[in-house]
């Protein structure tokens, strides 16, 4: 089990430069990677969402690129030599019609458009790529540390509550034999504080008892009850991704739960699924960090 949320960085150089990848996740129900500092390498993007997603299947990626190429091969300087005779002819012409000498400066050239220009180099991808790949599977081996560690944590806890629920389960299934008799008990007090004649052998007695029975009966939900902590306690141990499954495990046994609650018409019994509710509810919201 790994969790959603993590950190990596990665770094390595090819004959283009040096690549530096930095990737933070946080909780998301589905995946998604957002990438910075690609501008100069668009060509790469989807070739780095890919091999994220590969790894990934749940939570926010956000992945960080910075690709500094060689000293001296990002830029280029280009000089025009016809461009720089005509400015110097230009000089010697104005020295002529004003009698003096005027003599261009360096900073004439530079300034004149078209004389010195300064060229970025277009990086080459595939080149670029040879270290970005290598820096995102370090940053990516971090991050996947890191979730899987957490991870470990989370599935820890998760089993710990998931105990106590099967705990409270096991206590409601040993109670919900008694209320029947207990109803029996219940329904004679108020007959005989109505001052009426109550006989168990009565059709209308007996009648009402099994409705009551087959009412409150709750050998189904405690069955699924069972499968449900059978199933959630496979995903824990799995080796799959299990944050959905376990987030629609949580549905289910929290609608048993609940349906338990309202069929049970037992005070006792009401206390405890309350409190496996409030358990329940932990559990929800730790398995909103689970990939």
């Amino acid at each position: 089990m790994h969790s959603m949320t993590g950190f990596g960085r990665g770094s390595a150089t090819s004959d283009e430069g040096t690549a530096t990848v930095e990737i933070a996740g946080v909780n998301r129900k589905q995946a998604e990677v957002v990438i910075a500092g690609i501008r100069d390498l668009p060509e790469l993007e989807n070739q780095i969402r890919k091999a994220v997603l590969t790894r990934i299947s749940r939570g926010r990626l956000q992945v960080t690129l910075d690709f500094q190429a060689r000293a001296g091969d990002r830029s280029a300087v280009a000089i025009d030599p016809n461009s720089s005779m005509e400015l110097e002819a230009a000089f010697r012409q104005l020295s002529d019609r004003l009698g003096r000498e005027v003599l261009p400066l360096a900073a004439d050239f530079l300034r004149a458009p078209g004389i010195v220009t300064f060229e970025d180099r277009v990086l080459d991808p595939k080149t670029a790529w040879s270290a970005i790949e290598a820096a995102l599977e370090t940053a990516l081996g971090q991050l996947l540390e890191m979730r899987a560690n957490e991870g470990r944590d989370l599935a820890q806890d998760l089993t710990q509550r998931l105990n106590t629920l099967a705990q409270l389960r096991t206590t409601i299934g040993e109670l919900a034999p008694a209320r029947p008799e207990r109803y029996r008990e219940a329904l004679a007090k108020r007959m005989a504080d109505a001052g009426l004649e109550f006989d168990l052998a009565d059709d209308r007695v007996l009648r009402e008892l099994v409705l009551f029975t087959d009412r409150i009966d709750i050998t189904e939900e405690l069955t699924r009850l069972d499968s449900h902590f059978r199933k959630f306690r496979e995903y824990l141990t799995g080796s799959e991704p299990a944050g959905r499954h376990l987030d629609f495990l949580c549905q289910e046994i929290h609608r048993e739960f609940n349906t338990i609650g309202s069929k049970a018409s037992d005070a006792q019994i009401a206390q405890h699924v309350v409190t496996a509710k409030a358990e329940l509810e932990k559990i929800r919201e730790q398995v909103q960090n689970v990939e």
